[in-house]
């Protein structure tokens, strides 16, 4: 009996002294050597349906990876949906635009050019109204913009002011090509034609996807194009950008958009993404769209080449 309480006792300690091995082997970091660091957590990065928005997408979620997120892409869809992913959670962050905010999610008539002032009224209301959080100002400027061919620049002119005394002359002879939201929306085709004093029938406005205008005003589809003023295609196809004379389109400037209670979470989005808002002006940004649009890189592959050129990602 005594014999078998003996070997009872011995087990007993060397369980015990092991299991005090173990507990010390995992005192450094609160884990044991060798074992992987723990993720963050996941994020959903959303992005709209056009290449600027997916180069953009692609360098945000590169960038929270790098930084220990697991990251959800939900990326090609329309403003309306960008934004309602955001508000509703569908997405936790997104890029988006000063201009549309102030116009389309804000509802706001009075014409703001001053890009801090925009930016600083968008990011006040809309912290107020949505508790959406807006990051740091992009240099960048994606306005709407008009283009032409280069060789109808002596019959057209230069300007849009110029483009509305040919259209109020000569009604039925150009084509107008744009995309549906630009359509619609009051920052769009018809507000600043009114802006402009001029009308175009509306028989001569064709509707097509994002991308599709450079392609239809090159191959004579249409003369007057919607386009983006850091598209890629326009140095491309060597497009005509007309002045806008007026001033009639908002300041475009680019922000990442994120919920207060993703942020407040997750603070360190900040100054993960920070670098974005220092690197990213109209000639960046129309180069890297230029290097998917005119050479056919895909955006994430060019998006990690940029990253990687500047020392960001591995």
């Amino acid at each position: 009996m005594k014999k078998t309480l003996g070997i009872v006792f011995m087990m007993a300690l060397v369980l015990l002294i092991a299991g005090t091995v173990f507990a010390g082997g995992q005192q450094e970091g609160g884990q044991a050597a060798g074992e992987p660091t723990e993720e963050k957590g996941s994020l959903t990065v959303g992005a709209k349906n056009f290449t600027e928005q997916y180069v953009v997408g692609n360098l945000m979620s590169l960038l929270l990876q790098e930084a220990g997120y697991e990251v959800d892409e939900k990326f090609g869809v329309s403003s309306s949906i960008a934004r309602q992913g955001l508000t509703t959670g569908q997405t936790d962050l997104y890029a988006d635009y000063t201009g549309t905010a102030w116009t389309v999610y804000l509802e706001h008539n009075e014409q703001i050019n001053d890009p801090v002032e925009l930016y600083n009224k968008v990011k006040t209301e809309d912290m107020e109204k949505n508790n959406i959080v807006w990051l740091d100002r992009f240099p960048l400027n994606n306005t709407y913009a008009l283009a032409i061919r280069q060789e109808d620049v002596s019959k057209i002119g230069d300007s849009i002011s110029d483009l509305g005394n040919y259209i109020s002359k000569n009604p039925n002879d150009l084509v107008v090509g744009v995309d549906p939201e630009f359509y619609e929306r009051p920052d769009g085709y018809f507000g600043m034609a009114k802006t402009y004093g001029f009308e175009t029938p509306k028989k001569k406005v064709k509707t097509m996807d994002i991308g599709l205008t450079y392609d239809a005003v090159k191959n004579g589809d249409v003369d007057v194009a919607m386009v983006f003023s850091t598209d890629g295609k326009l140095k491309e196809y060597n497009l005509k950008v007309l002045e806008d004379d007026k001033q009639f389109f908002p300041v475009y400037n680019l922000c990442v958009t994120v919920r207060k209670d993703v942020l407040d979470e997750n603070p360190e989005i900040r100054e993960i993404l920070k670098p974005l808002a220092t690197l990213l002006d109209d000639k960046t940004m129309q180069s890297l769209n230029y290097r998917v649009d005119a050479e056919g890189l895909p955006a994430e592959v060019v998006a990690t080449e940029f990253l990687k050129s500047e020392g960001l990602i591995d």
